[in-house]
């Protein structure tokens, strides 16, 4: 090679080379997609490389690509257990890779993420995202928001990232601000598995924390779930770090005493339904990770969430 030969024609400058980006495999082999318009998808699953609103251990920025990794071991069950069909036959699902945006400015990625979901869904189909960090949960609602206006949400958190303090770019705050912004309807919005400290006067949502959701199990979160959400658009927000860190040590903030993958894999399961119109799992954080173990969760929730669309689908088209 000569001397001053360039290494590459792109420029990460430009983010014409997303510094985290395309090699490796689609989540669960399916098609990757550029034309988003074009697709006759149902739903677009998109990676978000992104944790420099993290406030803990970095790294999550590494968790898309390693929940496609790890999908690896979920895709030769034609049927996924304890599923009675396959999936394609009801569902159809691309992978867009990892949004662009320029390293460094958070900025970026904000307005970078917020265009590609508003494409997805002026599309009519909804969107599967992995973080990164729970920060990028933020631009997402707020395309959202102006399809659905302000919606339930389901949000599983060993926090409840409603801290007003912090900086304007903080994994910590996403949820005080998008009751700010009101693309939230609080009064049928619910969070699970939280166990750090937060204001009980006047928090804006039911919390069920995860020592009631140990003691009383997931069909008791369901029920409870059902009542809060009723038939409202909801969006289901996981942060891995719900998960007990026995079966999720792969994250930035891991908090002892949380919920089973068990319990996590039931809950999403049973939400069957409730009019579910999109979802986010983010802050898998592969460096301290486990035998894939906090990645295969996060990808085997991410299934188990599509299995769910399919099954809603199915109930709706019985119903025409």
């Amino acid at each position: 090679m000569s001397a001053t030969a360039p290494l590459h024609t792109g420029s990460v400058a430009n983010a014409d080379l997303p510094l985290y980006g395309e090699l490796g495999m689609t989540f669960m082999q399916f098609p990757l997609v550029r034309d988003i318009q074009a697709s006759l998808a149902d739903v677009v699953v998109s990676g978000v490389p992104f944790d420099l609103a993290t406030s803990g251990r970095p790294g999550s920025r590494m968790g898309p690509q390693a929940i496609r990794q790890a999908s690896a071991n979920l895709i030769w069950e034609g049927a996924r257990w304890p599923w009675t069909f396959a999936l394609d036959d009801h569902l159809s699902v691309t992978d867009s890779g990892n949004v662009r945006f320029k390293h460094g400015e958070p900025q970026t990625m904000v307005d970078a993420l917020e265009a590609h979901i508003r494409s997805v869904l002026q599309s009519d189909k909804t969107a599967l995202t992995f973080g990164g960090d729970h920060f990028i949960s933020l631009p997402v609602l707020r395309a959202y928001a102006e399809k659905y206006g302000p919606m339930a949400l389901i949000h599983v958190d060993a926090h409840t990232d409603t801290y007003s303090g912090g900086s304007e770019y903080d994994h910590g705050t996403i949820f005080h601000r998008a009751v700010e912004e009101g693309l939230i309807d609080t009064e049928h919005s619910i969070q699970i598995g939280i166990r750090t400290a937060y204001t009980y006067e006047g928090h804006p949502f039911e919390v069920l924390d995860a020592a009631w959701v140990g003691d009383h199990g997931p069909g008791a979160v369901l029920e409870k779930i059902r009542q809060r959400v009723g038939d409202k658009p909801t969006y289901l927000s996981f942060d891995i770090d719900g998960i007990d860190p026995a079966f999720a040590p792969g994250t930035g903030t891991p908090v002892a005493a949380g919920i089973s993958i068990d319990c996590a894999l039931k809950i999403v399961r049973g939400l069957q339904g409730i009019d579910l119109i999109g979802m986010d799992l983010v802050e898998v954080a592969p460096a301290y990770d486990h035998a894939e173990i906090t990645a295969l969760a996060a990808a085997t929730l991410a299934l188990e969430y599509l299995y769910v669309l399919a099954a809603n689908k199915q109930q709706k088209a019985a119903k025409s």
